[in-house]
């Protein structure tokens, strides 16, 4: 139970005691400072606290704006503020001297929370303050200011903003005008009814399942239902987030259920288009891996970009400037957000193609898509790193590293190169493409054992691309290099061993391993650093997979190939689920600091 102390006296006719319960607060009054912070003292410390000028006049979303956001451990808005466990400490503090300050008289109180929030920029301790916008949140001094801010809450509809709000500030086309003006009442329906944003996001997930099983029939009923579900599915993957954000109801439990069941959902849909085209004959396997690498290693082009650039001092570029001026050009905006075919259009375009062609024609277009969509983003964002004077932070690089993940074969490299040795490839971007380059030729070489060589050279340049750390400006092209490395090379050898159940064992090892980079790419984002060392060493790291794999593909018999790409993937994905839900639910439990990742535009 939270706890509000209302401090001063009643105002008649205010609402502010109701308004506040209705928010889940315990309302306690404090006639002056010293009885405030007695009350203060009395709330335990592992409760929310809030303090409320008993003068307040406001809407009441300004109030749940301002005093029930799980993320911030201090937040206020004009006449309130609030402390969450983690913030208590400062706020007693500044209690304590303003009630010094003061003389603990019944004069002091008034005002007191707006005196505490400003105490608390002073100490530099970070308050939150919420963009009100329209909505009101004021305390009146005189009668005649009273009424006006009385009068002024009347012509604003608090829950028309709080819908309104609910929906992302930036999405994708399809999504902001086929989706969002119906999902939104979902939501609120939901929120209504006690509904929870993980529930929801659970339902999206079970009925993306169905879609994908629907299309695992092969029949062209099952295609239309799968459309139509996939659909449904992302009706609720928009109004988990619009609950949350309606309702406040922010976790980092919440974040990556969603993040990560987007890519559960997505994948397991290809998975589904591939069992029916094979109830029909034909084989897309490839095609569904190849789909999968590609939608990966885009992501994963975007979290090495942003982590290699958001904390970047001196981080100016001519490109980017261009791109916010072409920003300000409405049609101009949703070409380029269409264009990168966000996960609302991808979608969309999913399911119409599985209704009305073939699983072959679907991934072909979604191929083409996918690939013009990570030609334009890559190419701009390569634009912005060779012209902007940015200088990489450490933390920045070693988010890089993280990405990266490389294990105990390519740590061993580089602890053995000699730090002062120059040669011509003496730019980590250089060395990881040069390891890419000769494994890909020793792939394509169509010998057995070629590619074993290959990626023995490749584990020694993965060594050697982070024995420095990667502070480059293309350096953040590492991490994508290695994962189109890892995976390709794994769907080149199940291609090559022709036997039925080779590629879709490919597809569930590419899948366990492509979580584990996710999760990584989760874990950095919500601050909680990298994998556990032990985790990545137990996977053996990119390198050591990739050689791992070419030395199986060697070794066996195409039979052989198979059956243990199976063993491998089931092993992976046992090991890092247990690890990633128990680091997770771990996190929640011991009350982690709630985030709110919006993710990829939708």
């Amino acid at each position: 139970m939270s706890t509000a102390i209302l401090t001063g006296q009643p105002v008649p006719g205010s609402s502010i005691e109701g308004d506040l319960r209705s928010l889940g607060f315990d309302v306690r009054v404090a006639s002056d400072g010293t009885d405030a912070e007695t009350l203060l003292a009395q709330v335990p410390g592992d409760q929310r606290v809030a303090i409320v000028d008993a003068r307040f006049v406001g809407h009441l979303h300004a109030l749940r704006l301002g005093l029930t956001d799980p993320r911030f451990p201090l937040a206020a808005v004009p006449g309130a503020m609030t402390a969450r466990p983690a913030g208590r400490q400062a706020l007693t503090r500044a209690m304590a001297r303003e009630n010094s300050a003061g003389g603990s008289t019944a004069v002091a109180v008034a005002g007191l929370a707006d005196r505490i929030s400003e105490a608390l920029d002073a100490d530099g301790s970070e308050v939150h303050r919420p963009v009100l916008g329209t909505l009101v949140a004021a305390v009146p001094e005189d009668p005649q200011t009273r009424n006006e801010a009385r009068q002024a809450v009347a012509a604003v509809d608090d829950e028309a903003v709080r819908l309104k709000s609910a929906v992302k500030a930036r999405d994708g086309f399809f999504t902001t005008f086929c989706i969002s003006p119906y999902s939104r009442y979902v939501a609120r329906w939901c929120a209504r009814r006690g509904l929870t944003p993980n529930q929801v996001t659970t339902a999206s997930l079970l009925t993306a399942l169905i879609a994908a099983s629907c299309a695992a029939t092969g029949t062209r009923g099952g295609f239309v239902a799968a459309g139509v579900l996939l659909i449904a599915s992302f009706v609720l993957d928009c109004a988990d987030g619009q609950l949350a954000r309606y309702s406040l109801q922010y976790s980092t439990l919440g974040a990556w259920l969603d993040a990560t069941f987007d890519r559960a959902k997505e994948y397991a849909y290809y998975a589904g288009l591939a069992l029916g085209a094979a109830r029909g004959g034909d084989d897309v396997w490839a095609l569904a891996l190849g789909a999968m690498i590609l939608q990966t290693c885009r992501h994963v082009v975007d979290f090495s970009f942003n982590e290699a650039n958001h904390d970047a001092t001196a981080n100016t570029s001519p490109t980017a400037a261009l791109s916010d001026k072409l920003d300000s050009v409405g049609w101009t905006v949703w070409v380029r957000r269409m264009i990168v075919l966000p996960i609302g259009e991808r979608w969309a375009m999913i399911a119409v193609l599985t209704a009305v062609t073939t699983p072959r024609i679907t991934f072909y277009v979604l191929l083409a898509g996918c690939a013009l969509a990570a030609t334009y983003t890559t190419a701009g964002r390569v634009l912005r790193s060779v012209t902007r004077k940015a200088r990489r932070t450490d933390r920045a690089a070693q988010a890089l590293a993280d990405l990266a993940d490389n294990g105990p074969i390519a740590d061993l490299v580089a602890r053995l190169r000699d730090p002062n040795a120059r040669w011509y490839l003496d730019f980590p971007l250089l060395r990881a493409l040069a390891g890419v380059v000769i494994l890909a030729g020793a792939l394509y070489s169509g010998d057995n054992w070629l590619p074993f060589v290959g990626a023995t050279f490749y584990v020694v340049f993965s060594g050697l691309a982070l024995s420095q750390p990667l502070k480059g400006p293309l350096d953040w092209l590492v991490p994508p290099l290695f994962r189109a490395a890892e995976y390709v090379t794994v769907l080149v050898l199940a291609a090559r061993a022709e036997v039925n159940g080779a590629l879709p064992a490919a597809f569930g090892l590419v899948a366990a391993v492509a979580y584990h980079h996710y999760d990584t790419v989760y874990r950095i984002r919500g601050n909680a650093g990298a994998p556990p060392v032990w985790l990545v060493r137990a996977l053996g790291g990119q390198e050591g997979r990739t050689l791992f794999v070419t030395l199986l593909a060697a070794l066996l018999t195409a039979s052989q190939f198979q059956v243990a790409l199976t063993v491998l993937a089931v092993a992976v994905a046992l090991l890092v689920l247990a690890e990633s839900i128990r680091f997770w639910v771990a996190s929640h439990l011991r009350g982690a600091p709630a985030v709110h990742d919006e993710g990829e535009l939708a």
